[in-house]
């Protein structure tokens, strides 16, 4: 297994935060908020897989390219960056060592809170 960081992912986050497109959700919101496989399905056969891809920061490039399951750490719904996908998806990429996942998804989590701090 071959994850690496997703930079295009990365850059549409960005934008996404900088508009202030985002949920302020909690942790386990994480579970009634992510896409269901119908969902991802009804997406992708609307908007493509790369464009799928561009809602994941990780990518396994040991599996085949225009799948799914090539596709790992999202961090929103296809609408809007999730704080709960972001916090999940910190928690696991540290966990299996995938230091630059990991830490793209602190910066995200932090300017999400830092946003959500000036909003207020």
């Amino acid at each position: 297994m071959t994850i690496q960081l997703n930079e295009k992912a990365l850059t549409h986050a960005r934008g996404l935060l900088r508009r202030g497109e985002l949920v302020a959700d909690e942790r386990d919101d994480w579970s009634e908020h992510a896409p269901s496989a119908d969902e991802e399905n009804a997406f992708i056969e609307k908007h493509g897989i790369a464009e799928y891809a561009q809602w994941h920061l990780g990518e396994d490039t040991s599996k085949t390219e225009g799948t799914k399951g090539r596709y790992s750490f999202p961090y929103g719904d296809f609408r809007k960056l999730h704080r709960c996908a972001v916090i999940s998806g910190e928690s696991r990429a540290g966990q299996y060592d995938h230091a630059s996942i990991e830490n793209a998804l602190k910066e995200l989590l932090g300017g999400i809170d830092r946003k959500e701090s000036a909003d207020k």
